[in-house]
C-alpha cells in the first residue's frame, strides 16, 4: 500500500529522487577524493556543496512550475537563464566553502576571477542543465503515463459498456413468442400451463439478469440456465422440440461468458424445429481438447442454405451479438464456425480458451439432460 502511494504521489517521488540525486553526487565526488588521497573530513564540503545545490534546484523546480503551461520558446529561454543563475550562485558557494576548508584564500588571487567563471560553464552550468532536463523529461515522463492510464480506463470502460449492452440485449423475438404463447393459453383458459410458463419465464429471467455482464459462469450454470428458458420453449412446441445434453465432465466446470449458448439454441429452435411440422432435435456438447474448450449446437433442420438468415455471413441479431461478444471477451483467440450436418442439419461450433473454474464441486451431479 506504501509503495502504491509512493508511486502515485507525484511530489514524494521528487523528493526520493531529489534525496537519491545528490547522494549520489557526494558518493561519487568522495570516492574520487578517497582515490586521489584527500583526507576522510573533505566530505564535510561535499555535503556543504551538495545541501546549496538542492535548495537551488528548489528554487529552480518553483520557477520551472510557474512556466509550465507557457510557450516553448519561454520555457528554453527561462531553462537557459535560469541554470545559468543558480550554476552562477552554486559556484561561488563551493568555492568559498573550499577556501575555507583549505583555509588559504589567497588561492583566489592565485586563480584569478577567469576561473571562477570557467567553472560555472566548465561544470556548474551542465549539471544545472542536466538537472533541468531531468526535470522535465520525468514531469513529461509522468504525464505521459497518466495519459495512458486514462486512455487504458477510458478504454476499458467503453469494452465494459459494449459488453453490458451486448449481454442485455434480450431478442425480442423470444419474449414476442413467449408472451403470445402465454396469451393463447389464457384464452384457451389452460391457467395451470400459462402460470408455469409464466413461472419459467421469471426464472429464465431472473438468472439471466442476476449475474454480472462482465464475469464468467461455470458451464453447469449456463446449461441449467438453458434448461429454463428450454423449458419455455417445450410449452410452445410440446413433442416437437427434443433437446440432448453432452456435457464432459472436464468441460463442466469451464468458464464462458454467461448466457452465450441461448442465441445459438434460439437460432437452432427458430430455424431447425419451428420451421418443420414433425418438430426436431437439438443437441448441445461441450468438451475439452488441447487445452480448449468445444461447443456444439446441433439440429436436425433444413440446414443453412435453406433458409438464408442462417448463412454464417448473414447471421441473425441473435448470432451477431454473439460474434461480437466473443471477439469484446477472446479477440482473436477464438473461433465461431458453422458446418452442414448430413443428410441435413446445421452445426454452431465455438472454441474459447479452456479456463477451470474455482469451484470443487457443482450443484448438480449430472449434466446429461434428455428433453426439454
Amino acid at each position: 500500500m506504501k509503495a502504491t502511494a509512493l508511486v502515485n504521489n507525484a511530489n514524494a517521488q521528487f523528493w526520493l529522487l531529489q534525496a537519491s540525486g545528490w547522494s549520489g553526487w557526494v558518493a561519487l565526488f568522495w570516492l574520487r577524493d578517497l582515490y586521489f588521497g584527500q583526507p576522510l573530513d573533505r566530505l564535510n564540503l561535499l555535503l556543504i556543496d551538495a545541501l546549496a545545490g538542492l535548495l537551488l534546484t528548489l528554487g529552480l523546480r518553483s520557477v520551472y512550475r510557474a512556466i509550465w503551461d507557457k510557450s516553448v520558446l519561454l520555457s528554453v529561454m527561462t531553462v537557459l537563464i535560469a541554470s545559468y543563475i543558480a550554476a552562477a550562485i552554486w559556484q561561488p558557494i563551493k568555492m568559498y566553502a573550499q577556501f575555507v576548508y583549505l583555509d588559504d584564500f589567497g588561492v583566489v588571487d592565485e586563480y584569478g576571477k577567469s576561473a571562477y567563471f570557467s567553472g560555472i560553464i566548465g561544470y556548474s552550468y551542465f549539471l544545472m542543465l542536466c538537472w533541468s532536463g531531468l526535470y522535465f523529461g520525468l514531469k513529461f515522463y509522468r504525464l505521459l503515463q497518466i495519459q495512458i492510464q486514462v486512455s487504458a480506463k477510458a478504454e476499458g470502460m467503453a469494452h465494459e459498456a459494449q459488453l453490458r449492452m451486448l449481454r442485455y440485449q434480450l431478442n425480442p423475438h423470444f419474449l414476442f413468442n413467449t408472451l403470445n404463447a402465454i396469451s393463447t393459453l389464457i384464452l384457451e383458459k389452460n391457467t395451470q400451463a400459462a402460470n408455469q410458463m409464466v413461472s419459467k419465464l421469471s426464472a429464465f429471467l431472473r438468472a439471466s439478469l442476476e449475474n454480472d455482464p462482465m464475469q464468467k459462469v461455470d458451464l453447469a450454470y449456463e446449461v441449467n440456465t438453458m434448461k429454463l428458458y428450454l423449458e419455455i420453449e417445450k410449452v410452445r412446441f410440446d413433442e416437437r422440440l427434443q433437446v440432448n445434453f453432452h456435457i464432459e465432465d472436464a468441460a463442466a466446470t469451464s468458464l464462458v461468458p454467461s448466457l452465450i449458448l441461448q442465441p445459438l439454441v434460439e437460432n437452432a429452435i427458430k430455424y431447425g424445429v419451428a420451421v418443420s411440422e414433425a418438430g426436431g432435435a437439438i443437441s448441445i456438447n461441450a468438451r475439452v481438447f488441447a487445452g480448449d474448450l468445444f461447443l456444439e449446437v446441433i439440429d436436425n433442420g433444413p440446414g443453412m442454405d435453406a433458409v438464408p438468415p442462417r448463412n454464417a455471413g448473414a447471421g441473425g441479431v441473435g448470432l451477431k451479438n454473439t460474434r461480437e461478444r466473443l471477439e469484446q471477451v477472446y479477440g482473436q483467440n477464438h473461433t465461431l464456425r458453422f458446418s452442414r450436418i448430413l443428410p441435413q442439419g446445421l452445426k454452431i461450433e465455438i472454441r474459447l480458451p479452456h479456463e477451470q473454474s474455482s469451484l470443487l464441486q457443482l450443484e448438480t451431479s449430472s449434466l446429461e439432460y434428455q428433453g426439454a
